[in-house]
């Protein structure tokens, strides 16, 4: 555990604002919790013994100076430079590399780069963290030698083209007829020799994927780039079979029957496993009784049918989660069970575990109890389906469904209330969804459904969540809980700055009701995409861990994955643990989740997976859209700015959802210059200034499939009468009631 602390505290004194604090109040800047103390007290304590951080004049702490080398991972740039991120963080951060002195490294590659001053009349003009340059002198340790790209014939002969940012250079290949390769194949290559000065790198194409641009052909790419697994092993589908053909739906053990409770499950009208289910009860009005709602929230009981420590179960651990692929998904657990007997499907008996949460005619929560039951589920509805009934369109439905569809709304819309009073904070990004013809071919995109149903299936999920956890903490056992640190303070200070420089109103140090205050500020604008990316790039990522520190931004003390065990491994685990409570006399075994694995190994691993799949998700999709706007050259996209650089300004599509590149000399006859101190990119000619969050209309230029580059241009020249001078409005926030919120 010592480790996310570790972590935390060198991304904080590398931040560009850090002044030197002393130890306790570094515990403060970070958010640490009187619960966590101890273990950030041991985390720091290492990190001084070892070197990584030097207590000073004051007792302020600080990174050790910069050595003349560094060790470090390369992270390469498509434009041909790149950083090194030192293995042992150093008051400098990270080191730039310019293209000429690479060495060949590749991202990921472990380096050692000889540390140099940039001249003193640049550095004059630099930012501090570019006074400082390198040069990589030795490579240390490859990254990787296996390549995803596309075959092509070159006057020089046939090379492979590898895809996405790490390694950039052609890669040229011998015998291309080995595997029947042919130009505009996708390919894996693995690398025999690496580039030099003088001759380019050179490998053999172990695998032939298909013809570039097919969507089998890409899903392959992506499996193989991120070492997705595949098909499960005869011991996994054994088991599996085995445990969905001895399922008797007659057979209770031991379990409460609700098979004629109205139950229902809302999903995408693509989804092929429900793992839950809602039921819900409105009581008579009683002025001697508070309670109002009886919320039954009920999750596939994944457990009964997946053993600790069994073939599948480990397998189930390896995978982490069901990665979901644009029509393609590579579940967790075999879709004997996963699309079978574990899943919530209409008219079928299924196993659960129930979660009733009793509320006031507030929304406010009197009680939770659980229970092993079995359930019927009576309609399976889609979202729209659902929006539509809420709305009247109630034609061909029973009534039963209907007023229960109606009173979960009542109750969501009270649950959103609370929790929004007590400082959740609601981040609107909308979703892309792709259009697809029969032949899995991305013909149009557009922001995806967002309708109410999802707050309210998604509210009742959170409360369910919230409600496990709180329980088992209760009970000082230990699970695997979602945890969401709060953001820094530098972290805070530095959103604040740059959404002031946008023109809106934020106080200097932030709390989490002037954020929310500031995401409903700018709801409906043109600045809202940006603003609400802006906070999203200031918060910590959320993880699997099981540390007691809390989700920051559901404002929750105690949280955890329940809801999904069907795609998620963190869910099963708690579900084991909660089993423990159910099935008698609470005891405490040696391992809360009835296995021998370390919680806090398994945390890392799923919290990587995690990510995997969502980085393959967006890659994919990424490829998807740009393959179909290369044949829309010269198209016109609405866009937003959300990055502003020093070579350019990013743009994102509003429909579909991806960002490009309008580099400088496309931006417009003039000397552009970014000023980060405004936070905003200046036509010294004309005054003309671009800034986050402003609507600009650009136009297709040309897109890089293999880098997934997307290049722009303003449709209208830039002016200071079309982008700058009177172009911040100021929107007007309430202070928020500092007291009221903390």
């Amino acid at each position: 555990m010592a480790e996310f602390f570790k972590k935390r505290i060198q991304r904080f004194l590398k931040r560009p604002g850090y002044q030197g604090l002393k130890s306790s109040q570094l515990a403060d800047a970070l958010g640490v919790t009187a619960e966590c103390y101890a273990q950030f007290e041991t985390a720091f304590e290492q990190m001084h013994c070892a070197g990584h951080v030097l207590i000073g004049e004051g007792d302020l702490v600080t990174l050790p100076p910069t050595g003349s080398t560094m060790t470090g991972t390369f992270r390469a740039n498509p434009r041909g430079f790149g950083f090194v991120t030192p293995l042992e963080p150093t008051a400098h951060g990270d080191l730039f590399i310019a293209p000429d002195s690479t060495g060949g490294a590749m991202t990921g590659d472990i380096v050692l780069a000889k540390v140099m001053k940039a001249p003193v009349q640049r550095r004059k003009r630099l930012p501090q963290a570019r006074q400082y340059r390198g040069k990589i002198i030795e490579i240390l340790e490859r990254a990787q030698n296996r390549f995803v790209g596309v075959l092509l014939k070159e006057s020089y002969g046939w090379v492979v083209r590898p895809d996405g940012s790490a390694f950039t250079e052609p890669i040229c290949v011998a015998d291309v007829t080995a595997k029947n390769a042919a130009e505009k194949d996708k390919v894996v290559v693995e690398l025999i020799s690496r580039p030099s000065e003088t001759r380019p790198a050179e490998g053999v194409i172990i695998e032939l994927l298909g013809k570039a641009g097919r969507y089998d052909t890409e899903i392959k790419s992506i499996i193989r780039q991120y070492h997705l697994p595949g098909e499960f092993d005869r011991s996994c589908a054994e088991q599996a079979g085995k445990a969905a053909s001895s399922f008797d739906v007659e057979k209770l053990n031991g379990r409460t029957d609700i098979t004629g409770k109205v139950v229902i499950t809302i999903d995408p009208p693509d989804a092929k496993d429900f793992d839950d289910a809602i039921s819900l009860e409105k009581l008579p009005e009683n002025q001697h009784s508070r309670t109002a709602w009886i919320l039954g929230v009920h999750i596939a009981d994944v457990s009964w049918f997946v053993t600790a420590d069994s073939p599948l179960d480990i397998e189930a651990a390896k995978r982490g989660n069901s990665v979901y692929l644009p029509a393609v998904t590579i579940p967790m657990l075999p879709e004997v069970l996963s699309n079978g007997v574990c899943s919530l499907q209409p008219d079928r008996k299924r196993y659960v575990k129930s979660v009733y949460i009793t509320y006031d005619n507030r929304g406010n929560v009197l009680e939770t109890r659980f229970e092993n039951s079995v359930i019927k589920s009576t309609m399976r509805l889609t979202y729209l389906q659902t929006d539509r009934i809420l709305k009247g369109h109630t034609k061909n439905f029973p009534p039963q469904v209907i007023n229960l569809l109606r009173d979960m709304e009542t109750l969501s819309r009270l649950i959103q209330k609370r929790r929004a009073e007590n400082g959740t904070l609601a981040l609107d990004l909308p979703e892309i969804e792709l259009v697809m013809d029969k032949a899995q071919r991305v013909v149009d995109a557009h922001p995806a459904d967002s309708s109410y149903p999802h707050t309210i299936i998604e509210m009742f999920m959170v409360e369910a969540n919230e409600a496990v956890a709180g329980f088992l903490d209760r009970l000082n056992a230990q699970i695997m809980r979602r945890i969401h640190p709060q953001p820094d303070s530098l972290a805070l200070k530095e959103l604040a700055m740059v959404v002031r420089s946008m023109g809106l109103r934020m106080p200097k140090s932030p709390e989490p009701a002037d954020i929310q205050m500031l995401l409903n500020s700018v709801k409906g604008s043109d600045c809202a995409l940006a603003v609400n990316l802006l906070v999203l790039r200031s918060l910590e990522k959320a993880l699997y861990s099981p540390l007691h520190i809390g989700h920051f931004a559901l404002a929750s003390n105690n949280y955890c994955h329940f809801t999904s065990p069907i795609r998620r491994y963190a869910d099963l685990l708690v579900h084991r643990v909660l089993q423990q409570h159910i099935k008698g006399p609470w005891h405490r075994p040696a391992q809360a989740d009835g296995s021998s694995r370390d919680l806090t190994d398994i945390g890392k691993h799923i919290t990587f997976t995690e990510q995997r799949a969502e980085d393959a998700e967006k890659q994919l999709r990424t490829l998807l859209i740009l393959q179909m706007l290369s044949s829309r050259i010269g198209d016109e996209l609405e866009c937003v700015v959300t990055g502003l650089t020093s070579f350019g300004v990013f743009a994102q599509s509003r429909k579909y959802g991806i960002e490009g590149l309008v580099r400088t000399e496309d931006l417009g006859p003039d000397i552009w210059k970014y000023v980060p101190k405004t936070h905003c990119v200046l036509g010294q000619r004309s005054g003309c200034v671009i800034y986050l969050g402003q609507a600009m209309n650009c136009r297709i230029i040309s897109i890089n499939l293999p880098a997934l580059q997307l290049n722009l241009e303003p449709v209208e020249p830039l002016t200071a009468g079309a982008g700058g001078k009177g172009r911040r409005k100021k929107t007007h926030t309430r202070k928020a009631s500092r007291k009221k919120h903390r």
